[in-house]
């Protein structure tokens, strides 16, 4: 395995705001997302998920996707990104004035039926559809491929399934994938192979990779994709998140936890660790539980105690 990665440093796309607060039992009120994005966007990450424009009886607690996307604060390089399910959420997304859009398809069939009720030749064909609605704008389409590294009905996922799906959304017009472990299987060894065979198929291709932590590897399976080339991550405040439709899902690799591991490394972030450790004090209070996070708990690795008196003899 390689261990000196294509480039250096990293950029984060913080997905909590969406991916962690639509699974949370209570909705957090339009004003609280608004504080906690607005949070975010002044930590220095090149990118955050602020909600989905879907429907509001499939996602009652995003349903004041408009008034999120229309109350925070643009900072400037900073991208908002949007999920979008279908060709009216392209159009609302459209009309708020999104700096990105991600499209979700899953790479198993079982997990898109329970998922999304559709199959992923169904979702490409409405791709399709949402593609021709951004032709002409200016908005980023990336697509992010659930169960990528494995299905909690099918098992282990074959790279030549998600590599053919790459090939098709690419074909579209589809400018950068995501590589999804929805279900938190997936192992280091796994995630090396698929993005180093994604990233030597493509080369110029925007590759993220979207890890969840169920299974105590998350930060393991960033590094090696590191290692690997990939340079861009999704992650969450706090560890929140989980998909509902993965038995045993569990969060997201947490971003503070994501970013002390590589600026203890050396390695680039642009984020301000303080400011983003700050950010995830706020969780708790707001989603009205604890969160997974470990550097929020602990504190950085650099952080020093007062010798206690008993050492003093």
């Amino acid at each position: 395995m390689t261990t000196t990665p294509t480039q250096s440093g990293i950029t984060v796309n913080d997905v909590a705001p969406r991916d962690g607060l639509q699974i949370e039992s209570r909705f957090v009120p339009t004003e609280e997302k608004i504080r906690l994005i607005d949070a975010l966007s002044r930590t220095g990450l090149a990118k955050i998920e602020a909600t989905s424009f879907t429907s509001p009886k499939a996602i009652p607690n995003l349903r004041d996707a408009e008034e999120v996307m229309r109350g925070i604060e643009r900072v400037p390089g900073v991208d908002y990104v949007v999920l979008v399910p279908n060709e009216k959420g392209a159009e609302r997304a459209l009309a708020c004035g999104v700096d990105e859009i991600n499209l979700v398809l899953s790479a198993s069939d079982s997990h898109g039926r329970a998922n999304l009720r559709m199959t992923a030749e169904q979702s490409l064909e409405r791709f399709a559809n949402i593609l021709e609605i951004t032709r002409g704008s200016d908005v980023f389409v990336n697509a992010s491929i659930s169960t990528a590294f494995g299905c909690p009905f099918e098992g282990e996922v074959p790279f030549k399934r998600v590599l053919s799906i790459t090939e098709k959304l690419l074909a579209l017009g589809v400018q950068g994938i995501t590589l999804c472990d929805t279900t938190g299987m997936a192992n280091p060894r796994q995630v090396a192979d698929l993005s180093r065979e994604t990233l030597s198929r493509w080369p110029w291709l925007p590759v993220t990779l979207h890890v969840h932590n169920t299974r105590g590897m998350g930060l393991a399976n960033a590094l090696v994709a590191w290692q690997s080339g990939i340079t861009r991550f999704d992650a969450a405040l706090g560890g929140l998140g989980g998909c509902p439709y993965a038995p045993g899902a569990t969060g997201n690799v947490c971003t503070e936890d994501l970013v002390h591991m590589f600026e203890q490394m050396g390695v680039e972030t642009g984020v301000d660790l303080d400011r983003l450790i700050a950010a995830a004090e706020l969780l708790p209070a707001m989603i009205g539980h604890d969160v997974p996070g470990q550097v929020v708990k602990a504190g950085t690795s650099d952080r020093r105690y007062p010798l206690p008196e008993t050492a003093n003899g």
